[in-house]
């Protein structure tokens, strides 16, 4: 792998249950240094996508490359070099924070101190404290910690931040700024699009099993998209709406012609969940995806 190649390269990615295809002709690259979201609703596709790059799931077909390797060969230094942090795990809970982290560290070339790693994700209180004693939240936050210990080349956040409250939430965002300006690539999943908006570079919405859309979070869902939207009533009631560049504008020029403010008057400017939102109800949901292959 060199300094110019992607760190991850997807092409025409599938995954195939039977008659069910629950990635279908996926492609995108990540580049090295980026923080990529990938975003989609539940049984889109997107978790069964990061399983295959991850080297946990097989794919049907396509042609998929980490970090110069295909996930499905890869071995021990390969797996050394990457940062997991699932969507739910199962820790022995006769351990430490400590001692778990410890434990892990371990198993890395060059992993980051402990004590830093317990600090960054705010649980030096809990340090001594065993697992099974630790609320759910507190139980997410170690398993940011054990995805970020060996200081990995690229890592796989997958929705991170649940059961986080708002102050915790903020403070993780602080830490993965922080990976990501020391040359971390990151890849990462959240059904929370304000966190995807401060985090991302860039962002692809996969919907159905296939990539719908991606661009910079400022790109997703196309200029259109974020155009302002002008609502109202009329005097004989009837609902309007309309986009344009200048609400304001609008708004004068219906006021002058009625004579008043229109009741009902909305000025609403799209944010990323309302483009998110949609561009996925644009694809036909399939007619069932089960749980493991979400």
């Amino acid at each position: 792998m060199t300094e110019t190649d992607p760190a991850v390269r997807v092409r025409d990615l599938r995954k195939e249950y039977g008659p069910l295809s629950a990635v279908d002709g996926v492609s995108f690259d990540i580049e090295r240094g980026e923080t990529f979201a990938l975003l989609g609703p539940n049984g889109a596709g997107k978790s069964t996508t990061i399983e295959i790059l991850e080297g946990y799931r097989h794919r049907t077909g396509g042609d998929v490359s980490v970090l110069g390797t295909d996930p499905a060969r890869g071995g021990r230094d390969w797996k050394a070099k990457l940062g997991i942090v699932l969507q739910s795990t199962a820790e022995a809970g006769v351990m430490t924070v400590a001692e778990q982290l410890r434990h892990f560290a371990g198993f890395y070339p060059n992993p980051r101190d402990v004590d830093e790693v317990i600090a960054a994700v705010g649980l030096e209180a809990k340090a001594k404290t065993r697992l099974s004693k630790l609320s759910g939240g507190q139980r997410r936050r170690v398993d940011v910690a054990l995805g970020i210990i060996g200081r990995p080349e690229l890592l796989f956040l997958d929705e991170p931040t649940t059961g986080f409250d708002p102050e915790a939430r903020r403070e993780f965002w602080t830490l993965i700024r922080l990976l990501k300006s020391e040359g971390t690539t990151i890849l990462l999943t959240t059904h929370y699009l304000d966190e995807a908006a401060q985090l991302s570079d860039r962002a692809g919405v996969i919907a159905g099993g296939r990539l719908i859309d991606i661009g910079s979070i400022d790109e997703i869902g196309g200029q259109e998209a974020r155009i302002p939207i002008v609502r109202w009533r009329d005097v004989a009631g009837a609902r309007h709406e309309q986009r344009t560049d200048e609400p304001g504008l609008l708004v004068a020029s219906i006021v002058r012609e009625i004579g008043r403010e229109p009741d009902d008057l909305e000025i609403v400017r799209p944010s990323l969940e309302d483009i998110y939102l949609d561009l996925v109800a644009s694809v036909a949901a399939p007619s069932s995806v089960s749980e493991v292959t979400a």
